[in-house]
């Protein structure tokens, strides 16, 4: 979504050349590919390692790092592995939705009129919005679960980070829509 806004604003006129169906897919098909393999990588690493009998995760589902932490067996090539993957699948996306905004704020500062100004950035808001919250809910999750070992703490940010983010992107990309406006303010008696 971050190159999809950068060409929006970056490259209006070019948008539907450089935007095609054709690359839509491709990025869907190498996030999908991506993830499957992160997953299986992972899977494959946990099914190696031998565990103690009668544990219990206190969480409503097996995260990594938790069952990660119960095995019995020495667990240093599973760190390695999932601290590899945490620099190469959240730095490389980062500095990628980093320097395409660096790219749209200059733009965005090269626009004079403020009606301008706004609409782009509108355009950007709930992308940022989603990725401020999923970095910050999901670097709290992994910060939690090493720092202290609270199964309450962890599990309530675990909670945020794969219940409320996803219940809340629906809402957020759906505010720059005119009807649900509309109704926010009919609801808040146009408070907003």
């Amino acid at each position: 979504m971050a190159y999809d806004r950068y060409v929006a604003i970056c490259h209006p006129l070019h948008y539907t050349a450089i935007m095609t169906p054709q690359l839509c897919g491709l990025l869907v098909l190498v996030c999908w590919i991506l993830s499957v393999l992160h997953a299986l990588l992972h899977s494959l690493m946990v099914l190696r390692l031998s565990f103690c009998t009668h544990l219990q995760i206190p969480h409503f589902f097996c995260e990594l790092n938790q069952v990660v932490q119960l095995a019995c067996s020495d667990t240093f090539l599973n760190d390695l592995v999932v601290y590899f993957a945490l620099v190469l699948l959240v730095t490389c996306p980062l500095t990628g939705i980093l320097y395409s905004y660096s790219k749209i704020v200059s733009s965005i500062r090269a626009i004079s009129s403020a009606q301008g100004k706004y609409k782009a950035f509108s355009t950007c808001a709930s992308h940022l919005s989603m990725v401020s919250l999923l970095y910050s809910t999901g670097l709290g999750v992994y910060l939690s679960s090493a720092a202290a070992h609270s199964s309450q703490s962890t599990s309530t940010a675990s909670v945020i980070y794969t219940v409320v983010n996803p219940m809340l992107n629906p809402f957020i990309f759906s505010l720059r829509n005119k009807d649900v406006k509309r109704a926010l303010k009919s609801l808040f008696g146009g408070k907003i």
